[in-house]
């Protein structure tokens, strides 16, 4: 998989020009084309009462999003970027989506959620949604979060979990298409804690054993690239551990496959991509499956 075009989405709340200049290492493996998306939320150029809204207020905030984007874009065709732009007011999913298909990009980059509780659950009900929908991989990306010890280019060290899924070996592909920004790979696959209840402790041996040489496996086909990298086994709630083995191997970037297929109570909750997506304090970047 190549990495050609991005759609930036920014609210000039988290991700600013310095972090997407953290992302163009991606130019070694291709990247020459950035798109930026800026989404205004209908409530705030909405009237307090009644059902217009303020068109001087629309205006303002396009405009200021205009001013900042040409400052952006100046920069990038200074290095001999393309770069698209797009300023639109309405629904975030929806924009996010609509842009990814008329622009055809290749990786969608969005910020982490951090708002107050009740807008906070909203606003990760939108990033899920467009982790849920998305054909196209999304980065949530959560450039130097004050809580992480995060190198500022993303891609030096990731944490590649596996489940085994048609999207999770999609994934394998995708950072072996990013060997170039690689320096090296470390490789994962939690035991549920859910399946070592009904296990005896010589299963559980065995299932760490055969877990560990799959992943010596993938680890192989890594280094046939000319990337290092390290297997690890754990066990356990998957969320908890990735995001664990991830402290401990100080990697700078989670990749995950997503599912095909979301359960009502998944829906409600969050499944495990999603949940690492917008709690995570490291770079998510979640992988769809093809046949999304």
């Amino acid at each position: 998989m190549e990495i050609r075009k991005l759609l930036f989405v920014t609210k000039f709340e988290q991700l600013w020009f310095d972090a997407l200049q953290s992302l163009l290492d991606l130019r070694k493996t291709g990247l020459n084309h950035v798109v930026f998306l800026n989404v205004i939320e209908r409530e705030k150029v909405a009237l307090r009462r009644g059902t217009g809204y303020r068109k001087e207020e629309e205006v303002k905030l396009r405009e200021m999003a205009n001013i900042r984007f040409i400052d952006w874009a100046e920069n990038l065709f200074e290095q001999g970027m393309e770069v698209g732009a797009y300023i639109t007011v309405g629904d975030l999913v929806h924009q996010v989506l609509s842009a990814c298909e008329k622009e055809k990009v290749d990786l969608i980059v969005i910020g982490r959620p951090r708002r107050g509780k009740l807008e906070q659950f909203y606003a990760g009900s939108d990033v899920m949604e467009i982790i849920r929908r998305s054909k196209t991989p999304v980065l949530v990306y959560k450039y130097l979060h004050p809580d992480a010890s995060q190198a500022e280019k993303p891609f030096q060290r990731p944490l590649l979990a596996l489940d085994w899924s048609p999207a999770s070996l999609r994934a394998m592909d995708c950072l072996k298409g990013l060997k170039g920004i690689l320096s090296q790979v470390h490789v994962m696959h939690v035991i549920d804690e859910k399946n070592l209840k009904s296990l005896s402790g010589m299963t559980v041996q065995k299932a760490r054993k055969e877990a560990r040489k799959r992943l010596e496996e993938v680890c192989e086909t890594f280094e046939s690239e000319g990337i290092q990298a390290i297997p690890h086994v754990y066990a356990g709630k998957p969320a908890v551990e990735i995001e664990k083995a991830a402290r401990e191997s100080q990697c700078t970037l989670i990749v995950m496959g997503t599912s095909a297929q979301v359960s009502w109570k998944e829906r409600l909750s969050g499944n495990i991509p999603e949940a690492l997506g917008v709690k995570s304090i490291f770079p998510t970047l979640l992988i769809p499956p093809e046949d999304r």
